[in-house]
């Protein structure tokens, strides 16, 4: 599933550093994190993780919303994320 979504998103066949890119990779990372820490509640490292994880997505997509507009949206609707 991921693999096709990167297709999408992807500017060229090799791309994995873009910044849109990059932000459906952490998707990806932040939902199987979230899983895991939903139900090892204690795990305090990979919550930890999770956090940095989600802050790291946070900045990615405020760079996108100020440098390329038509990236953001798109990103936000190929990956379903809500802002």
């Amino acid at each position: 599933m991921i693999q096709k979504q990167l297709k999408e998103i992807a500017i060229h066949a090799k791309d994995t550093g873009s910044s849109e890119v990059q932000v459906a990779l952490l998707t990806k990372k932040i939902e199987t994190l979230s899983k895991h820490v939903n139900k090892f509640k204690k795990d305090k490292h990979s919550s930890i993780g999770l956090l940095k994880a989600v802050n790291r997505r946070k900045k990615l997509l405020n760079y996108l919303k100020r440098k390329k507009i038509d990236s953001y949206k798109n990103i936000l609707t190929k990956l379903n994320l809500r802002k």
